[in-house]
């Protein structure tokens, strides 16, 4: 039974309200406000008005009230008890949040103390037949911490290590501070006789030839006695027929079968193949009796993490179904602030915009949540793989303390048992970035107390994905491995000396260093690193004009306005400027700022992942920080909070493109081709090289035979940049390179930086067909750099946008509002930055 839907809210001072009063089933909460479940409190004052918006200019700081009261939720329903029945009955919260004490019907059945994981009661002797009352009082956070240890170190506020929270919840350098309280995971009561499913976990055991082994396990309580108990499995395929079955008795609590798949289809990322799924069934029978049933899809593949290659030399490269991957993605936050109130059709559109722009890998950053399952669902759908952390970032834990560990040993084994069985989901991670910090902060003197926390991610996670899952890999930290936790020679690594302008190289004990010069911070620095795989990195860029008018007040949307600034949560703003000078050059208004600070990160992130990906010899993977925004402001992503992507994120579908042409070049030095295959297939053909003015005459000429082995990256040819040139001002050309013999884009590239570039003013020529819905533009006379659209509307879709035109050359542009209002067509701007 879902009990999902509108429960009665009401607010009190701690300890105001007597909890058998406001939890007794017959008091008259009619005069509560109303609140949504799944939800959270900020969510439902702010749907009755009353509160301002949070995410609009301050208002931030006038709802930290909130998170000093004592919070109550109640609900009324009716209930069905069958006489006799021998039936139990649970009361489950997938999500509270967080200090929660649960009645039902005015009695207390159990406290919680862990936003991270779902909680189950056993409601059989207090539930009646007819009508019954759930009540849930939420205690403010500082009752439980205030009396806490406060570690040397816990980044943002000292105080969450103690709390099993979402970590971001306080603040952290892409959002505000946002304490949230509420019942955030849907609710239901499940009835059972008999025996009940506890877990059912499926994996590939191998791959063989034309056949796969699907090694099943299935946990089974038992609630009555000196029953026969069985199990039916079923793997159907997607049109419904039967693939593999078996049956096995359940010995003790648990019954185990391996199935044997003919000509299995497999489970691929999109880029590869088709993310096929079959559906896994399982039907528990107690003295021939149907009891309980288990439906999930459930995909056929292998996952491995190859950690040295066939010469013995280091590596970090994900194999799936022994194919090995580029790991093409980006890092994913929490979807907004406000988790509880997430729809579902967020998590859709940002992973269907991760899969457009060419990735298939996200991961799960350990600050946030382990993510609802409609974004794994999701994942598995759409062929995209998940990089897990556990939910431990940047901070010292009391690992130490007996009820601390306890609490966290439980969240650990629900969170791997309710994962474990998708197929998108490729590596556990202990960790963001503990154990590298702590080693940084105990050099450079800010730490003196033992690593506390370190037996959590290398003892108490891997002994329970030892027992609980034995199908993917674990890695302690991110980023993990060498002489200083971030060595490019061995494991991953952040790459944070573009932005933060941390310098490299260092090994474990040195002081850290921070260079904030604008060599110290370019993103001419990613080409100086040959990491074995990247799984963090990236730059600032502004939202869209929408997504910053929407939410700053009137008369402060200007460049360098207190409003903008607090858009920022980076610590020092003077970072993005640098970056900025050193590439487009220091705006001066906020047309400016929007047009440059998205272009440096698009260039930038152009710049780095082309590198990494020219040499995937070595370099297995780059997951850029970060893909999305959990409210309006100015942040790493790619995408911003109203949806609607930045110029970086067009720029990734084709930096990001299975097939990359590219160009290795630095100013006064060779030009040097390249073509990356990621691939299956071999490619044959010819690649041109052309030469252009602003003006738009051709000026050099040059192809290409071009065979690229699958999974491969090659160098085409090299020429020295005075040969191109013909005589002509490096800084007046662009350079394209191309091919019509397989599908990769056309790649433009400039022998200078922007800011030095001879850009005459370019017309545009607009044609708009509202019917077709489309836009088609043309550049009259002149080159056009960083062609964007824009509408005052979030969530719209552009088949292209901040793109550039060659003299002469037109694109047309579809758009469509994936929410399907209306497009607003007369406030459509199309600019270039040259214009």
């Amino acid at each position: 039974m879902e009990l999902s839907g509108l429960w009665r809210l009401q607010q009190f001072e701690v300890g105001q309200a007597r909890p058998l009063e406001a939890a007794a089933a017959g008091l008259d909460d009619r005069f509560w406000i109303t609140a949504k479940v799944p939800g959270d409190v900020h969510s439902a004052l702010i749907e009755r008005g009353l509160i301002d918006d949070p995410y609009f200019g301050h208002n931030d700081a006038k709802s930290r009230w909130i998170e000093q009261k004592e919070w109550w939720y109640r609900c009324s329903f009716n209930y069905t008890l069958e006489t006799g029945s021998g039936e139990k009955h649970e009361l489950i919260f997938d999500g509270l949040d967080t200090f929660a004490t649960v009645y039902v019907n005015g009695m207390e059945i159990g406290t919680t103390n862990n936003m991270l994981m779902a909680h189950a009661f056993d409601v059989t002797r207090v539930i009646r037949n007819g009508k019954n009352t759930i009540a849930v009082k939420f205690d403010p956070l500082h009752l439980h911490n205030r009396d806490k240890e406060l570690f040397q170190w816990s980044s943002y506020t000292k105080e969450r290590p103690w709390l099993r929270k979402a970590a971001m919840n306080f603040g952290w350098d892409w959002g505000p501070r946002m304490v949230t309280v509420g019942i955030w995971g849907h609710v239901r009561i499940e009835r059972k006789r008999l025996a009940k499913l506890d877990s059912v976990f499926a994996r590939t055991a191998a791959i063989s030839g034309t056949a796969a082994a699907v090694k099943i396990d299935v946990d089974v309580t038992r609630l009555g006695k000196n029953a026969n108990y069985r199990c039916e499995i079923r793997l159907a395929d997607a049109e419904g027929g039967t693939a593999a079955a078996a049956e096995a008795a359940v010995d003790g609590s648990a019954a185990h079968v391996s199935l044997e798949i003919i000509k299995p289809k497999l489970w691929w990322t999109h880029d590869l193949g088709k993310p096929y799924l079959y559906l896994l069934e399982v039907d528990l029978y107690a003295d021939g009796e149907l009891v309980d049933t288990y439906r999930k899809p459930f995909g056929i593949r292998t996952i491995e993490l190859q950690l040295q290659d066939a010469q013995g030399q280091h590596a970090f490269a994900f194999l799936l179904n022994g194919v090995k991957l580029f790991a093409k993605g980006a890092n994913w936050i929490p979807a907004d602030h406000f988790i509880g109130s997430i729809p579902d059709h967020r998590y859709r559109e940002l992973i269907e915009l991760s899969v457009e722009a060419n990735m298939n890998m996200l991961r799960v950053w350990a600050g946030g949540i382990y993510e609802k399952d409609v974004f794994y669902e999701q994942c598995d759908r759409q062929g995209m793989l998940v990089w897990q952390d556990f939910a431990f970032a940047n901070a010292l834990f009391p690992d130490f303390n007996r009820d601390f560990m306890d609490n966290v040993r439980k969240e650990v084994v629900y969170n791997i048992k309710r994962l474990r069985n998708y197929a998108s989901l490729a590596l556990w991670c202990g960790n963001n970035e503990i154990d590298w910090l702590y080693d940084m902060k105990t050099a450079g003197g800010d730490i003196t107390c033992p690593f506390y926390g370190e037996a959590i991610y290398h003892e108490l996670i891997p002994e329970a994905l030892e027992a609980l899952d034995d199908s993917r890999a674990y890695w302690p930290s991110s980023p993990y491995g060498g002489n200083d936790a971030n060595d490019p020679d061995i494991g991953d690594r952040h790459n944070w000396q573009v932005w933060h302008g941390s310098v490299y190289p260092r090994k474990f004990g040195e002081p850290p260093l921070l260079d904030y010069s604008m060599e110290g911070v370019t993103f001419k620095n990613y080409k100086k690193d040959f990491t074995l795989f990247s799984s963090e990195f990236g730059m600032h860029a502004s939202a869209n004009r929408y997504t910053l008018e929407k939410n700053i007040p009137d008369g402060q949307f200007y460049w360098n306005s207190v409003e903008m600034a607090y858009r920022n949560k980076d610590t020092n703003h003077q970072k993005g400027i640098l970056l900025m000078e050193g590439y487009t050059g220091i705006p001066s208004n906020i047309e400016e700022y929007m047009n440059f600070s998205m272009l440096t990160q698009a260039e930038g992130l152009k710049y780095g992942i082309e590198h990494y990906r020219r040499n995937k010899h070595r370099t297995s993977g780059s997951l850029i920080w970060q893909l999305n925004d959990s409210w309006p402001g100015t942040s790493w992503s790619l995408i911003d909070y109203e949806l609607l992507p930045k110029a970086s994120y067009y720029y990734a579908r084709q930096f990001y493109h299975p097939l990359l042409l590219s160009i290795d070049h630095e100013p006064e030095q060779p030009l040097r081709i390249w073509a990356v295959n990621d691939t299956l297939d071999e490619l044959r053909g010819e690649v041109r090289l052309t030469v252009h003015t602003f003006a738009g005459e051709l000026l050099f000429s040059q192809t290409y035979d071009a065979h690229v082995s699958p999974n491969s990256a090659c160098q085409l040819g090299s020429l020295p940049e005075s040969d191109i040139l013909q005589g002509a001002d490096p800084r007046s050309v662009v350079v394209k390179v191309s091919t019509k013999d397989w599908k990769a884009p056309d790649n433009l590239f400039y022998l200078r930086d922007h800011k030095d570039l001879l850009l005459p003013a370019v017309q545009l020529d607009v044609q708009i067909d509202e019917a077709a819905q489309t836009v088609r533009i043309t550049a009259v006379h002149a080159h056009a750099r960083m062609v964007k659209l824009d509408l005052p509307q979030g969530r719209i879709r552009f088949s292209d946008n901040f793109f550039d035109l060659l003299a002469g050359e037109s694109k047309t542009v579809h758009i469509r509002s994936v929410s399907g209002d209306k497009l607003l067509w007369s406030e459509l701007r199309v600019s270039a930055i040259n214009q």
